[in-house]
């Protein structure tokens, strides 16, 4: 698949899944994920898709920081209801990530590996989605500001062109190159301050 390069490059985010485990999935049940893999999961690359994609690994990195995280043994929680805006977009590649569903999941296996139940949405979170470890109660919050890597200024005016049947060969050239430069950007930003924020709700029990 012709992509452009800095998907590969991109900050990458490796999980442990017990189920991956035991059916023989993965070596060792762990699943390594970079940002082409959220792509294919949503068609397309866009600030959103990458937000997405950075929120979690943040919030991930601040749940297990001595472990990889545990696929399935994540509660996630949305502030906006499902369909509101790009929350849908957005609850895709944190499912693909965590392995957790609403009520589409897998149903599990002698009572274990259940993937159901396990994203909400209208929650009461601090921020716009909050993530917890259910083996130790842990909880972080997590909220995305694309503001904080504008695009070009030419960005939204060549779209509208595009849109409207009017972008010759090179507007359209020039437009991809700004959308996907943006996205390029926010990916090598992810410690920017205000970009992606982090707010620690509970500390849980040892694991």
């Amino acid at each position: 698949m012709g992509h452009p390069a800095f998907f590969e490059s991109s900050p990458k985010i490796s999980l442990y899944d017990p189920l991956a485990e035991l059916l023989g999935a993965a070596d060792d049940g762990v699943f390594h994920y970079d940002y082409t893999d959220v792509v294919k999961l949503a068609g397309h690359s866009c600030p959103t898709v990458a937000g997405a994609y950075l929120m979690t690994i943040k919030a991930l990195r601040v749940l297990y920081p001595d472990s990889l995280p545990e696929r399935g043994n994540i509660l996630v929680e949305f502030g906006d209801s499902a369909s509101a805006g790009v929350t849908g977009v957005i609850a895709n590649v944190v499912s693909l990530l965590t392995g957790a569903t609403g009520d589409t999941g897998f149903h599990g296996l002698a009572g274990d590996y259940n993937r159901r139940d396990l994203m909400f949405f209208n929650a009461d979170v601090a921020g716009e989605i909050a993530f917890t470890r259910r083996d130790t109660g842990a909880c972080v919050a997590v909220s995305y500001s694309a503001r904080e890597v504008p695009p070009a200024p030419m960005t939204m005016p060549l779209l509208q062109k595009i849109l409207a049947g009017e972008a010759t060969s090179e507007q359209r050239a020039s437009f991809l190159e700004a959308w996907q430069d943006r996205v390029r950007r926010i990916l090598e930003s992810i410690d920017l301050p205000g970009l992606i924020t982090v707010n620690v709700v509970r500390a849980g029990s040892t694991a």
